[in-house]
């Protein structure tokens, strides 16, 4: 893949280590390993931020930065892979994560009920509901979750192993063209 591309955009780690809110994880943050642009540690990365992202609310980037930190992958991949779940797009996804869990535990499908919907009723009270709705969901989704959550980490995985190697094929095949034509030309 571009690693020019992916560099242009990742931080400096030592700008980071420098920075007082994450002073405290000291020479870590400076882990050589936590910013490496190479086909299995991107494939890592994507596939634990894939999985992180179904995680309820603040918790994404937190286990996404914790795995990645134990696991020596990169890190700001990680972290932005979480960005696929917003508010757009977590109720379809937990969805998803019920019906999987349907299927995997034999249980009958679709929702008991709608979600409920934002109102003037203020954030917390809505937040309220929506945990209330989300139990009511029981087994399917606490099973379904994880699964799609690791399913969807798996195909992430081999997505950037399959699209990094052709990238790779394509640019040998291109610099050997090159090569010919010019040499051709001479």
């Amino acid at each position: 893949m571009p690693r020019k591309w992916f560099k242009r955009y990742l931080p400096d780690p030592a700008t980071l280590a420098a920075n007082r809110w994450l002073a405290w994880m000291g020479p870590r943050l400076q882990d050589p390993q936590l910013w490496t642009l190479h086909r299995r540690n991107v494939a890592r990365a994507v596939a634990v931020g894939l999985f992180a992202g179904l995680m309820p609310g603040p918790t994404q980037m937190l286990t996404a930065g914790a795995l990645a930190w134990c696991w020596r992958i990169n890190l700001p991949v990680a972290l932005a892979t979480t960005l696929y779940t917003n508010p757009l797009t977590i109720v379809p996804l937990y969805w998803l994560a019920y019906e999987y869990g349907c299927l995997l535990t034999g249980q009958q499908g679709g929702l008991p009920a709608l979600p409920p919907e934002w109102a003037t009723q203020g954030f917390g009270v809505w937040l309220g509901q929506m945990v209330d709705w989300a139990q009511t969901l029981g087994w399917p989704l606490l099973l379904g979750v994880p699964a799609q959550g690791l399913t969807l980490g798996l195909a992430g995985h081999g997505l950037v192993m399959l699209a990094w190697r052709w990238h790779t094929v394509h640019a040998w095949r291109h610099r050997r063209h090159a090569r010919k034509t010019s040499h051709g030309s001479d």
